[in-house]
C-alpha cells in the first residue's frame, strides 16, 4: 500500500480524511488553481487502494500518468472542490494572499468533514475550517497528494485550452511556467492578457516593463 494511505488511515483513525493543495504558484502566466479532496476510507475496498497506488506529488508524475491518476481520484473521492484565482487577482491582491484564499475557499466548498483536514504547506490562519498544515503534505498524505493532482491537471487542461487563444507562447507545452521557450516568446511577442505582471521575470525586464 502507498505509505500516504497509511498516514491518512492512522491520523484519521480509519475514517474520512481531506486534503488541499495548489498548482501554478510559480507560473508567469495563467491562474493559480487550488483543490481539496475528501476520501471516505471506510467505504473503500482493497482494490480501491490498489487503484491509487501511484498517488504522488503531481510534479513527480508525467502528464499522462497524472491524467490516469486524476481519473481514479475523481471516481473514488467522496467530494472534490476546485477554486481558480485569475492573473489579475494575483497581481491586485498578491500571490500569497490569493493562494491562502483559494485553499481556504476549497475547504469551505468541500463542506464539513468528519475527520482530519490537511493543507499542504501553509496554515490558513483566518479559516473557519479546522485543519492542520503539513509541510511537504503531498509526500505524506494521500488526500493532499490527490488534491495536488486535481489542481495540477485542472490547471494544465485550462492552459492547453488557452493555447488556442494565445498560440504564440507555447502554453500547451509549458503551461505558463518560466522556461527558455516561454521567456523568448515574451521577448518576441510581448505579454498577453493572462501574464502575471507582478512577477519580476527577466523577460519582462528585457521589454523595459516597469514592474
Amino acid at each position: 500500500m502507498n505509505p500516504r494511505f497509511a498516514h491518512d488511515l492512522r491520523r484519521g483513525d480509519g475514517g474520512i480524511v481531506a486534503g488541499a493543495d495548489e498548482a501554478g504558484r510559480g507560473c508567469l502566466a495563467g491562474p493559480l488553481v487550488a483543490a481539496a479532496v475528501a476520501f471516505d476510507y471506510p467505504s473503500w475496498t482493497d482494490a480501491d487502494f490498489a487503484a491509487l497506488d501511484d498517488l504522488d506529488d503531481s510534479k513527480k508524475l508525467t502528464r499522462a500518468r497524472r491524467e490516469q491518476v486524476f481519473a481514479g481520484v475523481v471516481v473514488l473521492a467522496a467530494r472534490v472542490a476546485v477554486v481558480s484565482c485569475s492573473p489579475a487577482s494575483i497581481d491586485g491582491r498578491g500571490l500569497h494572499v490569493c493562494n491562502l484564499h483559494a485553499l481556504d475557499r476549497t475547504l469551505a466548498l468541500l463542506g464539513p468533514v468528519r475527520g482530519p483536514v490537511f493543507v499542504d504547506g501553509f496554515p490558513l490562519r483566518t479559516s473557519a475550517v479546522a485543519h492542520e498544515a503539513l509541510v511537504g503534505g503531498d509526500g505524506l498524505s494521500a488526500a493532499v497528494a490527490a488534491a495536488s493532482i486535481v489542481a495540477k491537471v485542472t490547471r494544465d487542461r485550462l492552459m492547453v485550452a488557452l493555447h488556442a487563444r494565445y498560440p504564440d507562447y507555447g502554453f500547451d507545452r509549458h503551461v505558463g511556467y518560466s522556461c527558455v521557450e516561454h521567456r523568448k516568446a515574451i521577448v518576441e511577442h510581448g505579454v498577453s492578457e493572462i501574464h502575471r505582471m507582478s512577477f519580476a521575470s527577466v523577460a519582462y525586464q528585457q521589454l523595459g516593463l516597469d514592474l
